[in-house]
């Protein structure tokens, strides 16, 4: 691994060594070892912390100007792309529901159900997790176990620039219709976001279940319950509400993952 680390990165500062077998094959490799799930974009590390594999990005940039752009065809649907499509979903153990594609380089777990949605090259999907129907999962996306991405949810992809951290959402999280999760935000475990929400890097999330608000900046803590919100703000035009997030509640530790989610979603009423 050292050394296909070593070759990627001498590529990444020399583009001429995409002209070398050995790069060539170095880049390859790693890519197969990200669609099986050997390598990962990033991952947790020895302190519980998540870290970026700078490399592996890298070695999925350097991979495009590899491929060369060809017709490809999967029953009645014609593509035209430099990637090809994951196969062997019935080897994988994965049910992938007719229009679900997935691109080559992108790893989903046994036990994961792609309804008719979209899995970009890079991105981790953990055992069962459900991407719903039009949701899609962007580049490099860590998306964790027993996961639910609702009905169009929109977890955004990060490939530039390569030390920048991918969307993370870990797991047990229900993320609601239409979410959108991008910039590299992260949503913690068991996270429960209500329909509509938005959360970008920098967006605030306000924990509002306090006698005083606390806010976090593009992190949703564990087992919150979150809705949308707005922020007054002063203009030249005038005061205007701008968007953020709230927290109003939590989901309990005392029940099991279903029961707990009911009743975070009926306690709080949040629409889903």
């Amino acid at each position: 691994m050292e050394l296909l680390e070593q070759r990627i990165l001498a590529a990444w500062e020399n583009r001429d060594l995409l002209k070398d077998a050995d790069t060539v094959l170095a880049i390859e490799e790693a890519i197969a070892k990200v669609d099986a799930g050997v390598l990962r974009v990033a991952n947790k590390n020895s302190e519980d912390k998540w870290v970026v594999n700078e490399w592996v990005k890298k070695a999925i940039i350097l991979y495009f100007p590899l491929r060369k752009m060809e017709k490809m065809e999967a029953g009645i649907f014609e593509y035209h792309d430099k990637m090809q499509l994951k196969t062997n979903y019935a080897e994988l153990g994965v049910r992938v529901v007719p229009p679900a594609v997935a691109r080559y380089g992108s790893y989903i777990a046994p036990g994961a159900i792609l309804m008719p949605s979209y899995v970009n090259i890079g991105a981790y999907v953990d055992s069962g997790t459900m991407v719903d129907t039009w949701a899609t999962v962007g580049s490099c996306a860590q998306i964790g176990k027993d996961v639910h991405l609702s009905g169009g949810v929109g977890i955004g992809g990060v490939l530039e620039p390569a030390q920048a951290s991918p969307v993370i959402i870990e797991d047990g999280a229900f993320i609601g219709s239409r979410c959108i999760v991008v910039e590299g935000a992260h949503i913690g475990k068991r996270a429960v976001l209500g329909a509509g929400v938005t959360i970008t890097g920098s967006s605030k999330i306000i924990d509002v279940t306090g006698e005083e608000p606390v806010q976090y900046v593009g992190y949703v803590p564990e087992n919150s319950v979150v809705i949308p919100g707005t922020l007054p703000k002063k203009f030249p035009a005038g005061e205007y509400g701008i968007p953020c997030a709230l927290i109003i509640g939590k989901r309990k530790e005392s029940t099991d993952l279903k029961t707990s989610l009911n009743d975070a979603l009926r306690e709080n009423n949040v629409s889903v």
